[in-house]
């Protein structure tokens, strides 16, 4: 796919990239709920394919007013690639890397970080004052890829990943203009 994008992005800076194009017209792929908050936020069309991650789909905005109703005084941080109605409800949206950046340097009382779960037993180790109320949703493809299993696979090539030169190129060329922008 990289090979036949004009330019890749990750939720961190889609934002940024989308603004870059000046176009008023843009494809995105593979995330519509990530693509429809960026419409929302630039005001550019955004054409997506309507392919959602399976973690952020799951929550929703009934969930995070209970949440609210549950925990007062609760901050709560969404992921992008949530659906557009749970962005709405959040007091913050933005990648791993922004929420974490937020917990680093707010330090709220009390976090609920609406992403894989994973992501607060992380950050509760580095925020060790935040409270972190945990709604899971854990990414069972996320879980399959361990250090070990990486490990072995580079000691005895398996599931070697083969692609031809030419779209090799292509799609590098799609990563490096990301990296330009």
């Amino acid at each position: 796919m990289k090979a036949k994008s004009d330019i890749c992005c990750t939720s961190g800076i889609a934002r940024r990239i989308i603004e870059s194009l000046g176009s008023p017209r843009v494809i995105m792929l593979p995330d519509e709920y990530l693509a429809r908050n960026i419409a929302a936020e630039t005001g550019i069309e955004i054409i997506s394919w309507a392919g959602h991650c399976e973690v952020h789909e799951r929550f929703t905005a009934k969930e995070i007013r209970e949440l609210r109703e549950q925990h007062p005084v609760i901050v709560v941080l969404a992921h992008p690639e949530c659906p557009p109605e749970v962005v709405a409800e959040a007091d913050f949206a933005g990648s791993t890397a922004a929420m974490s950046d937020y917990v680093g340097t707010r330090k709220p009382a009390r976090v609920v970080l609406v992403t894989e779960c994973s992501m607060s037993d992380n950050l509760a180790v580095l925020n060790p004052k935040t409270e972190f109320v945990r709604p899971c949703n854990l990414c069972p493809h996320m879980k399959r890829i361990t250090l070990p299993k990486i490990r072995a696979s580079l000691e005895t090539l398996t599931h070697e990943v083969t692609i031809e030169a030419g779209v090799a190129a292509a799609a590098r060329a799609a990563v490096e203009r990301m990296l330009a922008t």
